[in-house]
């Protein structure tokens, strides 16, 4: 298995979710004289929920694994520079 298969598994359903959900809501705006349902409404409140959560995660731990590195590389340089001194 590839190293990023869970990432590309992650987006690919999060995807798939805000597909689903616009999808859902044509077909029950145009099937139901122009009205949406209550329940579709909640599907893609959750859709929207699901994806924002996978996005947001998923960039979160990006930037802060980012930003921990940075730092341990400044650290490391720093006392390599001391070492040579």
């Amino acid at each position: 298995m590839k190293p990023n298969t869970k990432e590309w598994i992650q987006y690919g359903s999060a995807i798939a979710m805000i597909a689903s959900g616009i999808v859902l809501a044509f077909l029950s705006f145009f099937f139901n004289n122009y009205d949406i349902a209550e329940g579709v409404l909640w599907y893609i409140s959750q859709a929207l929920i699901y994806a924002g959560g996978v996005f947001g995660v998923s960039i979160y731990f990006k930037t802060r694994l980012g930003e921990f590195e940075h730092r341990v590389r400044n650290e490391l340089s720093e006392y390599i520079n001391k070492e040579k001194e």
